[in-house]
């Protein structure tokens, strides 16, 4: 009876050996690492910065996860097109590139730098505040530079391959008011000595704020900036402060509808708010260790005397 017993537990053990060995190859044969097709909106973007060399080309393609060229559109962004979307030098050296894929409604755009300490001046805050003025959305994007680099080709980047996967042109004024808006940002946090996450939080407010009020005049849009600069307890030159101005009003001039990015802001303004609270943490836990080491360090002088 033992005998029986023992062969039928030893049959059940094979059967449970085989099934879960062919179930897993099942599994591991649909769990491989290709990267699924976007029937919907076609094939991811890349655009790479035209100063690139074709080592650093190479190096970048590696960066953004480009496997099968097959399965991407690549595109160069040169210094014509810098001219065209963001009026810059067109002998600039643009080495910043980007990855950019669409998403479904709702989805926001989720900025991905992968080499965040080669981008110096645009951070991910900057470039989605930028693409929601331009009339951008629903994207990832993903940015990536073999060199450090302000990032402001990459910016150029996503504007040429939103262009060439959407088929129409994004709006010249709206383009070159988000790139004011960029300039102004980065500007801000060199001159004012202010933290970037901090010129972020001041300009994604700001539109949150005009989504709410819908202001109809100039004087309604300082209204606002001198309630967020009062708020967020942030000093500003006058001159400063008349570039804000300017600029806000220049986007209701443009009737750009930020009521529509709503969600979007809101998301952005959370992140933010997430990132400025953790360098706060961050900082805290620095100055806490350099207090504790100072202490026991008075400690232990006291401790040769006594």
């Amino acid at each position: 009876m033992n005998r029986v017993v023992k062969a039928a537990a030893a049959a059940a053990l094979l059967f449970l050996a085989i099934f879960t060995g062919s179930a897993g190859n099942a599994a591991a044969s649909n769990g491989n690492n290709e990267e699924s097709i976007n029937e919907k909106y076609g094939p991811p973007i890349i655009v790479y910065g035209e100063s690139l060399s074709p080592a650093q080309k190479d190096e970048v393609r590696n960066l953004l996860k480009v496997r099968d060229a097959g399965q991407v559109k690549e595109i160069t962004v040169t210094g014509e097109d810098l001219v065209k979307y963001i009026k810059g030098d067109p002998n600039s050296n643009m080495y910043s590139s980007a990855r950019i894929s669409r998403k479904d409604t709702g989805e926001g755009i989720v900025i991905k730098q992968v080499t965040p300490e080669n981008i110096t001046e645009v951070t991910d805050e900057m470039y989605a505040n930028a693409l929601l003025t331009a009339g951008v959305k629903d994207a990832l994007v993903e940015v990536a530079s073999p060199l450090k680099v302000s990032g402001h080709s990459a910016l150029v980047g996503m504007y040429k391959a939103y262009d060439a996967g959407k088929g129409a042109e994004l709006d010249p004024a709206r383009t070159e008011v988000a790139n004011e808006e960029l300039s102004l940002a980065t500007d801000l946090a060199k001159k004012e000595g202010m933290d970037q996450d901090k010129v972020s939080q001041l300009l994604t407010e700001i539109k949150q704020e005009i989504a709410r009020q819908n202001p109809a005049t100039k004087e309604e849009i300082e209204q606002i900036i001198d309630e967020k600069l009062k708020t967020l307890e942030i000093s500003l030159s006058p001159e400063d402060r008349q570039l804000l101005v300017n600029l806000f009003d220049k986007m209701r001039g443009l009737n750009i509808n930020f009521d529509n990015a709503k969600s979007q802001l809101d998301n952005l303004s959370k992140d933010i708010k997430g990132e400025i609270e953790k360098a706060v943490s961050e900082n805290k836990g620095f100055l806490d260790s350099v207090s504790n080491f100072f202490k026991d360090l008075i400690d232990g002088i006291k401790s040769l005397f006594s």
